[in-house]
């Protein structure tokens, strides 16, 4: 009776851990969405709005895990961005869409980066389709290695 409970509890501390585990994905995997030009009609300004496509609705609210350039927006209140470019080429500069920076609301919100650290950052994906005040893609909870 003992070795089958202690096989169970090493079996559910096994699925546990690789339900913990985070979605490695590349920067190739968010271009799978396509924005549309609309008028927003409480700012009465054009924004994108996106359509994600089925390979990144599949990562809603999964724990993923991203390598990129971190880029802070507002140091003082802990606001940064991960991007797929280098400051220079990233979304903000021209250089490439909105689909290639990431919003990160940070677990600690003491640590401080310099723009282009290349860091991991792992944290869970959601998707906004709407809210303009915020990116499109935002880790929340996230965590930088």
């Amino acid at each position: 009776m003992k070795t089958i409970t202690l096989a169970l509890l090493v079996l559910s501390g096994t699925l546990a851990a690789s339900e913990v585990s985070p979605i490695a994905i590349n920067w190739k995997r968010l271009t799978d969405v396509e924005f549309t030009r609309k008028l927003n009609n409480e700012l009465s300004m054009y924004f994108l709005y996106p359509t994600f496509g089925p390979s990144v609705t599949a990562l809603r609210g999964k724990e993923i895990q991203i390598k990129g350039y971190m880029i802070p927006v507002d140091e003082e209140n802990n606001i940064y961005v991960i991007s797929a470019q280098p400051m220079t080429m990233c979304f903000f500069c021209g250089g490439a869409g909105p689909e290639s920076i990431i919003e990160l609301q940070l677990r600690n919100k003491k640590q401080r980066f310099k723009t282009d650290d290349v860091r991991i950052v792992r944290g869970r994906l959601y998707l906004n389709p709407t809210d303009v005040e915020h990116l499109n893609y935002i880790l929340k909870d996230a965590v930088v290695d």
